[in-house]
């Protein structure tokens, strides 16, 4: 059996964030809940997360600031910011996906956090790897 994938959920409004980690924990993936970005950033610290899901409009540090620090901890985890995308506009650089709150329903949420999720790490199995000739003389 395959591990179930860890996604990070934030969000400062709790109806909202349990509605979406029922969504994904009702769907096979492993949800870590934060109210805030300071708890978040710990969850993100502690657990090998594979997706962050992220409210754009939250108090002290949005989205997009939120997306901007988990990037400088592990820049290949996959991030999506969920709000509206005007006003977003520039300051979710950082995130892979912008999806609207109003627009988005939760079959197509579910298929990006399925696309996004199952972006490998690493090279693909049984893939040679070419290693550069120091790293060979290295090795013998």
């Amino acid at each position: 059996m395959r591990p179930k994938k860890i996604i990070l959920c934030v969000d400062d409004n709790e109806q909202e964030l349990s509605v979406l980690s029922f969504t994904l924990s009702t769907n096979g993936y492993r949800v870590l809940s934060a109210r805030n970005g300071q708890e978040a950033i710990e969850a993100f610290s502690s657990y090998a997360v594979d997706l962050v899901l992220s409210d754009f409009s939250m108090p002290q540090m949005n989205g997009g600031q939120l997306v901007g620090r988990l990037k400088e901890i592990a820049s290949h985890v996959p991030m999506v910011l969920l709000g509206d995308p005007q006003a977003i506009n520039g300051e979710g650089y950082a995130a892979d996906a912008v999806l609207s709150k109003k627009n988005c329903s939760p079959a197509e949420m579910l298929e990006r956090v399925k696309i996004m999720s199952a972006r490998k790490r690493g090279p693909r199995k049984g893939a040679q790897r070419h290693l550069p000739s120091f790293e060979l003389a290295a090795a013998s």
